[in-house]
């Protein structure tokens, strides 16, 4: 049997008609940038987030890029030519544990990303060692929303109202998931979302959505995605080219129609892999605290072996991945922050016992019971 980790195709086939003739409208209109669907997915996303406003952009990357600028954190170019961040710079604290934009985001604005450990069930960012990493330069907090389940935002928050810090919630991987009622998106100074393909609300490339509950923030956000310009050709700010395309934006609000469902199935596949997988000693399924709804934007287990079960997985037909191999405070590039192997210890471990099996809304249950067979075929050999 083969079970990708994921089947684009599948899902597409069951959209194709509506989904099409939804590019086709574009097409005829050739309005590709800033056409009506752009104006139209933004007030949906809004209203589905629960937030007052949302700014379509072209990346979730450029998302919480765009965010940073037009919050004012980083420093200015002409104090720091070199790209790296020099000393007094602005600070955001974040988790190491994530895909690299999170880091890459704060560095490329000129600020320093400071890394705090994660909790070892949730795999996000642990609320009780932020405190002690705020210093004086410290300007923001950056959780993420990790595979699909929001941070631990109360603690977050009180942390940030006492420090007066900016909350940027990295919802790329969480559009729909709720934290104690409150959608992603909803709780900090803005959210930001990814539609990169393999997302529960995935596009035809590139796309992402900055939500936010401040009138105010949500207009300059609109500005600083479009060059800083407003009016045409007039520039009180330097921003950046983040327009999400139209096309990207028809096609979203036709998935935007089935997103509820598709997340929903997620969640039923998890908790079929949970049954299954209960007896297996070695493997720890994903915690789900109870005041959260998950939208399993993936399904990641914790296992001894990763790299010899993926290994095996692979040469059944199933399709793994690992995220993420490589804290981000080990990453070559980062090295100048003065991060230690050890340093963050439970972050390490999750780099190298995690792994993700298939969970996309159409994997079919004997295909779940294939992937769990194989499983406990290599823990039993």
């Amino acid at each position: 049997m083969n079970v990708p980790l994921l089947d684009l195709k599948a899902q597409y086939s069951t959209i194709k008609k509506e989904l099409l003739q939804a590019l086709e409208a574009v097409m005829d209109s050739q309005y590709f940038i800033n056409g009506p669907a752009v104006k139209e997915l933004e007030d949906l996303i809004a209203r589905y987030s629960d937030c007052t406003s949302a700014v379509g952009v072209s990346s979730g990357t450029d998302a919480l890029l765009c965010a940073l600028m037009t919050l004012g954190i980083g420093q200015e170019l002409p104090a720091c030519r070199t790209g790296r961040p020099c000393p007094g710079v602005d600070e955001v604290i974040t988790t190491p544990y994530t895909f690299f934009a999170t880091g890459g985001c704060i560095w490329r604005a000129g600020a320093r990303p400071v890394f705090v450990d994660i909790e070892p069930d949730t795999f996000n960012i642990d609320p009780s060692k932020i405190e002690a990493a705020v210093t004086e330069h410290t300007k923001a907090i950056m959780p993420v929303h990790l595979f699909g389940q929001m941070a631990d935002m109360d603690p977050i928050m009180t942390v940030a109202r006492k420090h007066k810090l900016a909350v940027i919630e990295d919802a790329a991987q969480a559009i729909g998931a709720a934290y104690k009622g409150h959608k992603a998106g909803s709780i900090g100074a803005c959210g930001c979302f990814s539609f990169f393909p393999s997302k529960n609300l995935g596009g035809m490339g590139d796309g992402g959505m900055i939500t936010t509950n401040d009138p105010a923030l949500g207009e300059r956000l609109a500005v600083f995605r479009n060059h800083g310009s407003k009016p045409k050709y007039y520039h009180k700010f330097v921003g950046g080219n983040f327009r999400l395309d139209t096309l990207q934006a028809a096609g979203l609000i036709v998935k935007l129609r089935h997103l509820d469902a598709w997340s929903a199935k997620r969640r039923q596949n998890a908790q079929r892999y949970n049954e299954l997988l209960a007896g297996v000693r070695e493997v720890t399924t994903p915690a789900v605290r109870n005041y959260n709804v998950t939208i399993v934007n993936q399904y990641v287990i914790r296992v001894p072996r990763r790299n010899e079960l993926q290994t095996f997985l692979k040469d059944n037909g199933i399709g793994t991945e690992v995220y993420y191999p490589v804290s981000m405070h080990e990453q070559e590039c980062f090295k100048e922050l003065g991060y230690r192997r050890r340093d963050f210890p439970e972050s390490e471990k999750a780099a190298a016992e995690t792994l993700a099996l298939p969970v996309y809304p159409e994997l079919t249950d004997p295909q779940i019971q294939y992937v769990v067979g194989k499983i406990k075929e290599f823990y039993t050999r």
